[in-house]
Order: C-alpha cells, then structure tokens, then sequence
C-alpha cells in the first residue's frame, strides 16, 4: 500500500448517476444537466446585497425571481435564502470570502444534480408528478420555486418559454429520472 505524501489533500470523485441519461418524444427533450459550481447561500439583507456586488449580480428579493449574468444563476429559495450556481467556474471561484460575517455559504455542488427539460410538453411532464403550477402565466419565464415532484424536493427554474432545469438531490435522482419519463411517456401519447 502506498503512503500518501505528507501534506496531501485527499480528493474523491463522485460519479453522476444521471450523466448522459437522455429521452426525447415529439413532446419533450429530457438530458442530464452538466455538471455546476452550486452554493447554498444565506444572508442578512446586507450579506446579500454584498456578496450580490462581489459576484456582479443583485441577488434576487422576491419570491420566484431568478437573477442571472452569464452562466451565472441565482434563485430566490426563501427570505434569507438562495440557490447560486455556475456551469464554468469553479466552487473555489464561485465561493464567497468569509470576511462578511454576514452570511452561511455551503458548498451544495457535490449534492445536487440537474435535469434539462424542452419542447411545449415539457410543463405537463412535470405537471404529471408536480402540483405547483407551471403554466406560462403563472410561472414565466426566470422563475424558480423549491417544490415537490413525486416524494423527492426539488428547485424548478424555468429558463425559457419551454424549457425548464430541474435541481434534485444527487440520491433522489434515478427516482426523479423514472418520474420524468414516465411523464414524458404520457405527454407523448395524449394530445393537450
């Protein structure tokens, strides 16, 4: 057995049980998300409004809105809570100095994995096993809204017309991937 070097930092990898997962019907496209920086940020008013200026970007106040600069995304979860996450930079770069004290920040990026849903069937698919309504008027497009979906919780962010990312625990995954697509299955037999 070899001997680790004094000083080394021990590194595991996680595998992504969804990667490469991928369904498409004249409905709805379901892919694996890639992989993103994610944090789990909470703040006073003035933690918000100053790590907002170090990102680039005011974190969104209101219930639902979604911020975004780039690949940059910012979801309003709760009153003192949101969902940051990037798809190009990294956790370290992504993650806010610990001079402000007013503020918790956890890195979530190993824990979460996200699902990419598109075409007009895609609010039904997740109607199927979700009770939030997704209709256009009621959840436009750049909201976000921690739900259910089945048994497991997730954050549904919709990012355009037809197309929404859905954030699930990485252990709760293949059980929302099943629920995804037998949604997908009856959105691409049934005529809405």
């Amino acid at each position: 057995m070899a001997k680790a070097a004094v000083g080394a930092v021990a590194t595991a990898e996680r595998d992504n049980p969804i990667a490469g997962n991928k369904f498409a019907n004249a409905r709805v496209s379901i892919e694996a998300a890639a992989p993103a920086a994610r944090i789990n940020f909470r703040a006073t008013a003035k933690g918000a409004k100053d790590f907002g200026k170090t990102l680039g970007l005011d974190l969104p106040t209101e219930p639902g809105q979604v911020a975004k600069k780039g690949s940059l995304v910012a979801t309003w979860i709760g009153p003192d809570e949101w969902l940051i996450m990037d798809e190009k930079k990294s956790i370290k770069e992504l993650m806010p100095r610990r001079e402000n004290a007013q503020f918790s920040a956890t890195d979530i990026s190993h824990r979460n994995v996200a699902f990419l849903l598109s075409g007009d069937g895609a609010a039904a698919v997740l109607n199927s096993a979700c009770p939030r309504d997704l209709s256009l008027s009621a959840f436009p497009v750049n909201t976000g809204s921690r739900t259910i979906f089945g048994k497991s919780e997730v954050i549904i962010i919709r990012t355009g017309r037809n197309a929404f990312r859905v954030e699930c625990w990485r252990s709760f995954s293949p059980y929302v991937w099943e629920l995804l697509l037998d949604g997908a299955k009856d959105v691409g037999t049934v005529d809405f």
